[in-house]
């Protein structure tokens, strides 16, 4: 099952090791491909840019093991651009919005909210430098352009000059850590850091600004921390794509601030 960027998925993680693939190493397209058959029984599931791996890798797309097993491949990223965009239709058609990814991976999900959104532009975090590294040169051929920078992104809230009239829609996916409980699902408190606290700090930097939240959730979301998320936004909706098997699905919780969608 896919999980945010820098999520970590334990299953996953061993079929890696299994198969003699390290995390901190780049794969080869053979090993992208056997990952995708021993795994999801598809060689070309992971889809990235809208492109199927032999496309990708032909471009000079390259992943770490840990990327591979973390991104946010097509199908779901795609799903989620698509609903991001039907929201943010409700703003005023002049409105531009700046999209950011606090935690960017590959970018893949970022690059998809860009396709969908007009009027767009991106800038990403990454703090691990190999991860930043690699996902610099994979974007920088791509359709959409993506500014990505190292480091943390608290450093966006330091002073970053957005323009009053412009929107930012902030793509929301933590690593999980110890936060998914198998029957209580996913606890928005305890993602590393907790999301609880980026829509708070994110409000807190920006409260002249419209704010449209993009939190990428499992199937099932812990009660109380879903309760606590509802007193931190003015508006919410939550949405589970159906790509895996019921009950291992993930889904997408979009919260606004500072505007509610007509």
């Amino acid at each position: 099952m896919n999980k945010p960027q820098d999520t970590e998925e334990p299953l996953h993680d061993r079929a890696l090791l299994l198969h003699g693939y390290k995390r901190n190493e780049v794969l080869t397209l053979s090993e992208v491909q056997r990952y995708g058959s021993d795994s999801f029984s598809d060689p070309d599931y992971i889809r990235l840019y809208g492109m199927t791996p032999p496309q990708w890798y032909a471009r000079g797309v390259r992943l770490l093991g840990r990327t591979a097993v973390e991104c946010t491949r097509d199908p779901l990223a795609d799903r989620i651009g698509r609903d991001v965009a039907a929201v943010a239709a409700s703003l005023l058609p002049q409105t531009r919005c700046l999209v950011v990814d606090p935690f960017a991976g590959s970018c893949n999900t970022l690059y998809w909210i860009l396709q969908h959104v007009p009027r767009s532009h991106g800038i990403a975090f990454e703090f691990d430098p190999k991860v930043c590294e690699l996902t610099k040169r994979n974007i920088s051929g791509l359709d959409r352009a993506i500014e990505l920078i190292h480091g943390d992104y608290k450093s966006l809230l330091d002073g970053l000059d957005l323009p009053l009239s412009d929107a930012m829609i902030v793509f929301v996916a933590p690593p999980w850590g110890t936060a998914l409980h198998e029957v209580e699902g996913l606890d928005l408190r305890r993602t590393e850091p907790p999301i609880t606290d980026i829509i708070t700090r994110m409000g807190q930097a920006y409260p002249d600004h419209q704010l449209l939240f993009a939190i990428q959730v499992y199937e099932k979301v812990n009660a109380e921390s879903l309760t606590d998320l509802q007193t931190k936004v003015d508006w919410f909706t939550q949405k589970t794509y159906d790509l895996n098997v019921p009950g291992r699905n993930h889904g997408i919780l979009l919260g606004t601030r500072g505007w509610q969608p007509r």
